[in-house]
């Protein structure tokens, strides 16, 4: 079996698990391909940390979870030195729960910035520093946060150096009726234990294998033009619309430019191509600058929301064929 018949049987098992959620099953699988890291936000209940833990079933891989709490420290996510008095080295490290494959930092927004700045250079450079030491993460490396957008007391903001170093921000939203009823039925059968089913877990080769494939996918410079376009839109709106203008204060950075060149090369892949084309771009625009762009005051206080801003953007920009 190909490593693209490989990655649709994972996206059909996950799609079984995950009902009425098949663009977040989607957009999990396109991140982990891209090497990124995504940051989930939706209302309590839409399966948020159910598709992290499917995920993580169906690979054959280690799942760490950290619950952030007000009173969590840093050294509860990376790791501390420990003293060992009868040992020849007095001070040996202690891995924390970010020494895994996928991590899910479950409603990061609890803690406060120290602790999620820890999470920083793992997430951008793969490493730990401790005590003037570096630690290097598992290939396979993935975290995957999630936020609610309501009860906001208690809860911190996310630094705009970390929203950045997010290759992705997927927004979930209500299932249809059609799905709901499937939800019930598959609670039903998981209450009974009739939902599992066994088969083989995907070997992380596979994604690496994958990876590879993805790197070969060729982009135009027509498509290299459109993406930089966009990001051009985003930081002098004027030269486009006047109420664009109005509705921003900062675009997006390069890191923007370039997680819409990984994603949508990936898109390419997992559709088929093996070229980038505008619906590529397009279809990962929105989850790859959302959290990038930093609205004005006037845009907040009309309710203006990132979305909107993205999807004008998209129709003021001129397609490249």
């Amino acid at each position: 079996m190909s490593a693209h018949q490989s990655i649709q049987e994972l996206r059909k098992r996950m799609q079984a698990s995950i009902i009425g959620q098949d663009d977040l099953v989607d957009k999990l699988i396109l991140v982990l391909l891209a090497n990124g890291n995504m940051l989930l936000e939706g209302l309590p209940g839409l399966a948020k940390t159910r598709a992290i833990k499917s995920l993580a079933k169906e690979l054959n891989c280690g799942l760490s979870r950290i619950q952030f709490t007000p009173d969590l420290l840093p050294s509860d996510v990376t790791g501390t030195e420990i003293y060992q008095p009868n040992s020849d080295e007095k001070f040996i490290f202690q891995k924390g729960p970010i020494f895994s494959n996928l991590i899910l930092a479950d409603e990061i927004n609890r803690s406060p910035a120290k602790v999620q700045s820890a999470l920083l250079e793992a997430m951008e450079e793969r490493q730990v520093s401790v005590a003037g030491k570096t630690y290097k993460m598992d290939p396979l490396f993935m975290v995957l946060a999630t936020q609610n957008p309501v009860e906001q007391e208690g809860t911190y903001p996310l630094p705009e150096a970390q929203m950045d170093r997010f290759l992705m921000h997927v927004m979930i939203d209500y299932p249809d009726d059609a799905s709901e009823v499937k939800i019930m039925r598959l609670n039903r059968e998981e209450q009974h234990g009739n939902s599992e089913e066994k088969h083989d877990k995907l070997d992380p080769k596979i994604i690496f294998e994958a990876r590879k494939e993805i790197a070969k996918i060729t982009i135009s410079e027509a498509m290299e033009k459109y993406i930089v376009d966009i990001i051009s839109a985003t930081r002098y709106p004027k030269k486009y619309d006047e109420e664009l203008d109005a509705w921003i204060d900062f675009g997006a950075s390069p890191r923007g430019t370039i997680a819409i060149d990984r994603c949508a090369r990936t898109h390419a892949w997992m559709n088929g191509r093996d070229s980038v084309t505008t619906d590529d771009v397009r279809a990962v625009t929105l989850d790859c600058l959302r959290h990038r762009l930093i609205l004005s005051y006037e845009a907040n206080a009309d309710r203006i929301s990132h979305d909107t801003v993205l999807k004008k953007i998209l129709e003021k920009v001129a397609v490249i064929a």
